[in-house]
């Protein structure tokens, strides 16, 4: 073999992806050597090749090296996917499950009944797929719909290929815009940013500007700024100073700061954002989803109450007989609140009695004939309600209903409730608070329960807070803590990190191998990195399985401060994968490898599916032809194709803010100086609370101390609270 450093050219098969990493394209795969280099075999390519396919034939350039470990690779400079030729990459091609209809089995027939001429007969003679055994006329429209489809898909990829633009977005592109895919990415390439889910400003700029769109287009500078304020949202923000949107435009896009105010007043006038207060700039979307919180609360805590009558204090006295043990008289008075306002807040931190308050607001409402309504922004959360409340609690999604783009339930569709409660409020972002607040009927009640010392919400808004500092609403604030046996130290600890206090009294680092395993808190002391993962790996896929007796995928979750890094989420996922679930049966896809029982997690809503942003599932099985994968999430077998699998990824490790509203018998959390950036306290309180038996905490006490003494969480720009402070 040819081991220089001369470049060559070799077209080939891509059999196996065996490495890829989504943050820089970086890809290794096993590729077929055919045509005039095909007594070569099986050749390793690595390289930056964004898209690459299973199935797929490429013609790649570069120069041979020896890697130390893996041997003769070839290091890839440039490569050109190619329509398969011969009759090994036809059957290939067809039968990696990128033709709707076509799997590894008809894959052989049709190459064994056509030969070279496969793609000429799917393409121009389709009909004749019906000379073979088991197709018929509707798999043959299947297939020939799938081909039409991947023809035009196939030109966009390889114009797309240069902007690490994958399979699974050019498969959304072609979703949105259909036929016109082509026409838009080249004449209206910020549209791509604007209407795209998962596709940035950056690099649809990056193709405007390598199409000829001019630097200082008005196109290009508002596209600009509506990047900056979405950024700000990104943040948290759902408003920002007009003078920093401009100002950061301008240095983002090399322009002046007059075309960029220029161009904050053109979108103003055609209504695409909003001035607000003293100069604040807001989308238009979240200008009305505030207004819209706010009007409904408005209307609701003005309308008269619909419950049956109920002497407040009494139906707590009778609550607390019921149960069994003497109230708090701040639980006593938040069950009062509850009952007597028509808009209350109960908010306290773990063990200070909040599902205590919830079972007997529902034991009196149950006595009344007053089933309450109840919901939470996740599955696990809504789950934890039902069996704390004794009442069946549903996500706020599938409450709310989704029907053609938009909630069924709303203002002129309410919900047929006397008394909605609201379970992890501190999650609601700006939108879903919005639905939430249109759906509750004048008459009902409305209760938001949450901690609001955890993270604030994912998406845009500081909905909970914003409602008690407007001082508008009854408040309960719980602050003893009741809860002495399960979890006490955890939450003694979580406690005491709300206090400022940094110490790890009850729970001091100690090497792994000298862990308490009678502990709720433990301290796995470790100094690098790569020794706080390498213990982590060890205690997930060892030492807790052998301690416990559990399952290391389904009752441990880790939870991790950053995505990248040797001790991030990234890493953790590759790791844990191999540790757990070593199968070789796998399906490449939006940038990771599926394998049947891998723990994945959805990253965007999906209504069609009913599958959102932040669901936990299992992969049940990969496809047999290669089109997608069967996942369960909640008992809920679904499917997902191929080019869907972007919004998918591996939940072995996630992050702390994706873990809100969720807990896990056992949490793992590997805490590194090298994470500073995400070390504040309530994001360590927030990942120590999701814990229910035992919580384990890999790395340094300085990592510790850090986020623990830094109190100072993102400032979060909103105006929600001046809208309900004028109602």
């Amino acid at each position: 073999m040819q081991m220089d450093s001369e470049a060559v050219k070799i077209e080939g098969v891509v059999e196996r992806i065996v490495f890829f990493n989504e943050e820089n394209f970086y890809c290794i795969a096993s590729m077929r050597a055919t045509g005039k280099n095909a007594a070569l075999g099986q050749v390793t390519i690595a390289g930056v090749m964004p898209a690459l396919q299973c199935g797929e034939t490429v013609e790649v350039s570069g120069s041979w090296a020896n890697h130390s470990s893996y041997g003769a690779q070839l290091k890839v400079k440039s490569f050109e996917s190619r329509l398969p030729s011969g009759v090994y990459g036809l059957e290939k091609f067809l039968g990696s499950g990128l033709i709707e209809g076509i799997g590894a089995a008809y894959a052989k027939k049709i190459v064994d009944k056509f030969g070279e001429d496969t793609l000429r007969i799917i393409d121009t003679e389709s009909a004749r797929l019906l000379e073979i055994k088991g197709i018929g006329a509707e798999r043959v429209k299947r297939i020939r719909r799938s081909w039409t489809e991947q023809k035009a898909l196939r030109d966009i990829m390889i114009f797309l290929r240069a902007y690490g633009i994958g399979m699974a977005m050019c498969a959304r592109i072609m979703q949105k815009f259909g036929e016109d895919a082509p026409r838009v990415v080249r004449e209206e390439p910020y549209r791509l940013a604007r209407e795209i889910d998962g596709i940035g400003f950056k690099t649809a700029d990056m193709i405007a500007l390598n199409i000829g769109v001019p630097n200082e287009s008005r196109e290009r500078v508002a596209a600009g700024v509506m990047y900056i304020l979405h950024e700000c949202e990104a943040d948290g923000s759902t408003c920002a100073p007009s003078g920093e949107i401009a100002s950061r435009a301008a240095e983002l896009l090399n322009v002046d700061d007059a075309k960029c105010r220029e161009a904050v007043s053109a979108l103003v006038a055609e209504g695409l954002v909003k001035f607000v207060g003293d100069s604040m700039l807001q989308s238009d979307s979240l200008d009305y989803a505030e207004r819209r919180i706010a009007s409904n609360l408005k209307r609701i805590l003005n309308a008269p109450s619909a419950l049956p009558p109920i002497k407040a204090e009494a139906a707590a006295e009778w609550a607390k007989a019921r149960a069994g043990f003497d109230f708090a008289p701040e639980q006593t008075a938040a069950i009062v609140s509850a009952l007597s306002n028509k808009v209350s807040v109960i908010t306290g931190g773990p063990g200070t009695g909040k599902t205590t308050i919830l079972r007997a607001l529902c034991e009196i409402l149950k006595a009344k004939k007053c089933l309450p309504v109840l919901a939470a922004p996740t599955g696990r959360a809504a789950q934890r309600m039902t069996e704390s409340a004794g009442v069946e609690a549903k996500t706020i999604h599938r409450l709310l209903g989704w029907e053609d783009g938009h909630f069924a339930k709303g203002e002129y569709k309410p919900l047929d409730a006397k008394f909605v409660i609201i379970d992890e409020a501190s999650m609601l972002d700006t939108h879903l608070a919005a639905a939430v607040a249109a759906a509750v009927p004048d008459g009902a009640h409305l209760v938001l329960v949450g901690d609001i010392d955890q993270l604030p919400s994912v998406g845009a808004g500081n909905v909970l807070k914003d409602v008690i500092a407007s001082q508008k609403f009854s408040v309960a604030r719980l602050s003893k803590i009741f809860r002495q046996g399960e979890r006490s130290q955890i939450v003694f600890a979580a406690h005491r990190i709300l206090r400022g206090d940094d110490s790890v009294g009850g729970f001091e680092p100690r090497r792994l191998c000298d862990v308490d395993k009678t502990a709720d808190v433990s301290f796995i002391y470790a100094e690098t990195p790569e020794e706080c993962a390498a213990a982590t790996v060890e205690l997930i896929s060892q030492k807790i399985p052998l301690w416990y007796g559990v399952d290391p995928i389904f009752d441990v979750q880790l939870l991790a401060p950053m995505h990248k890094g040797s001790a991030g989420i990234s890493s953790f996922n590759a790791a844990l994968k191999v540790a757990l679930n070593p199968s070789k049966e796998t399906l490449f896809g939006g940038g990771s490898q599926f394998s049947e029982g891998d723990k994945i997690m959805q990253t965007r809503n999906n209504y069609e599916i009913g599958v959102f942003n932040g669901d936990m599932g299992c992969v049940a099985d990969v496809a047999r032809d290669n089109s997608g994968i069967h996942a369960d999430f909640d008992g809920r077998k679904i499917f997902i194709p191929r080019g869907e699998l972007g919004d998918f990824q591996q939940a072995y490790a996630i992050s702390i803010h994706k873990s809100q509203g969720s807990e896990f018998p056992i949490v793992v959390m590997p805490l590194m100086r090298q994470h500073f950036v995400m070390l504040q306290r309530n994001l360590l309180y927030t990942g120590l609370t999701r814990g229910r038996k035992k919580v384990f905490i890999v790395g340094q006490p300085e990592a510790w101390s850090a986020a623990v003494r830094n109190s100072r969480a993102a400032l979060r720009r909103t105006f929600l609270k001046n809208r309900l402070e004028s109602i």
